[in-house]
């Protein structure tokens, strides 16, 4: 298996290895081991690298992929964008993103694996990120092993920007702010998070979207410079305004048997094609908007 570029205006005159460090950022590693294996083809040729590519050629990459990643799990799954190297998916509630144990072959991974395999590809499939259990939204998966760390090194870098809505509990009087307390484990609970001034730095930015008076809730635009486990439901539950359904940090039980989080919007820079990916995730509440 592998995967196709066409060589855009951008890189006409440049040279295959020019294109492959410094246009697409593959490592050294990456590109010694294409080199050696003679891995790469220009319009069906194997031709030297330092010759000059043109606008249109085409650049053809074999892979040696494990397929499939995950055992497939038949289910159907909601798309949100799909090219021949990434899929994004709205995950629903009450789905791990990926197996946690053994034998645990039901998740949106699996899922995602079985989509692949039904479209007549080889079922590899990497999650980027992920999302809690009971957390909805767009997640973003590599479907071949070239793209993943690039897509691993757009996230470090904070260059995919996630954005999320929550429902919390009471009003927030301050239109926006940010919430920059580090959270470590939380030594009482096996799975529970907390505020801890010896744990790792994480910055929430949140922004009011507006207040219900009926149900005394808010609806909170997030975001996050950082990555930690339970992060925005450690810090809403910090200042007082603990997520709608989220039980395990302090907030009374829900008409539903989730917490009222969604990543609702995803967007970043395709590291081949330069396109700006944006998408929205439908809220299954119906309610975040």
């Amino acid at each position: 298996m592998g995967f196709s570029l066409t060589v855009t205006e951008k890189w006409s005159g440049l040279t295959l290895e020019a294109v492959l460090r410094d246009e697409l950022a593959f490592s050294k590693k990456t590109i010694h081991q294409w080199r050696m294996e003679k891995g790469i083809h220009i319009n069906g040729e194997l031709v030297p690298w330092k010759n000059t590519l043109s606008e249109g050629d085409t650049l053809t990459f074999s892979l040696d992929d494990p397929a499939p990643s995950y055992p497939p799990f038949q289910m159907p799954v909601d798309i949100l964008f799909e090219d021949d190297h990434l899929i994004i998916v709205n995950k629903p509630a009450q789905m791990d993103t990926h197996p946690n144990e053994p034998g645990q072959n039901n998740t949106l991974v699996n899922a995602v694996v079985h989509h692949e395999l039904q479209s007549g590809r080889n079922g590899y499939i990497q999650p980027i990120h992920r999302l809690d259990r009971d957390t909805t939204g767009a997640i973003l998966f590599a479907k071949h092993s070239a793209i993943k760390p690039l897509l691993d090194q757009m996230l470090e870098k904070r260059d995919i920007q996630r954005t999320y809505l929550a429902i919390v509990q009471g009003e927030v009087k301050t239109p926006k702010g940010t919430i920059n307390q580090p959270i470590g484990k939380d030594r009482h609970h096996a799975t529970r998070r907390r505020v801890s001034p010896g744990g790792q730095k994480a910055v929430t930015h949140y922004r009011k979207v507006r207040f219900d008076a009926s149900s005394n809730t808010t609806i909170m635009e997030l975001s996050l410079d950082t990555g930690r486990t339970h992060q925005i439901r450690v810090h809403l539950s910090s200042i007082g305004h603990p997520i709608v359904g989220d039980t395990l940090y302090g907030a009374k039980k829900a008409g539903h048997s989730y917490q009222a989080l969604h990543a609702a919007r995803l967007s970043f820079i395709h590291p081949f094609t330069g396109e700006h990916i944006k998408v929205e995730a439908s809220d299954p509440l119906h309610r975040l908007a």
